[in-house]
Parts: structure tokens; C-alpha cells; sequence
């Protein structure tokens, strides 16, 4: 699962996503209102608070489609610890 600093920060660009409500693997982010302004400011600010550089080929639609997807490829830019 992730940090609680990836759901924090994906949940501000949820604005239809109940607080109350559980953000798992498989939520759909756009359903839940993550638009196309949003998700490029999503980016920069995973890129900044995670100081990563989405690749080209990881910047469409399936990357953003769930946080499950979106974590996996936030992991694999992150240096190896």
C-alpha cells in the first residue's frame, strides 16, 4: 500500500470522492473528478514531494486511471533505498 502523504495529496484532487470513503487500489480517479488540469498538477507535485521524473511513456491515461497504477509507477521512478 502507500504513505499516507500519496493519499493525502491524491485526495485533494478528489473533489467527489466522500472523505468518509476509502481510497483503495482500484478507486477510479476520474469518476471521483480528477479532470486533465488536475492530473498535470497532480504530477507536479508527486514529482516534487516525491523528487521523481515521470517518464514520457508514463504519462497517460492508465497511469492516472487508479491510485493502484499510479503508486506502482510512483515506485518504480523512486531511487532504490
Amino acid at each position: 500500500m502507500w504513505d499516507s502523504t500519496f493519499d493525502e495529496t491524491l485526495r485533494t484532487f478528489l473533489p467527489f470522492l466522500p472523505a468518509e470513503e476509502a481510497l483503495t487500489a482500484e478507486t477510479p480517479l476520474r469518476e471521483y473528478g480528477l479532470d486533465s488540469l488536475a492530473t498535470v498538477e497532480l504530477l507536479a507535485l508527486l514529482e516534487q514531494n516525491y523528487n521523481v521524473r515521470f517518464e514520457d511513456d508514463a504519462l497517460n491515461l492508465e497511469t492516472f486511471e487508479n491510485p493502484g497504477r499510479l503508486w506502482a509507477t510512483l515506485t518504480e521512478l523512486q531511487p532504490a533505498s
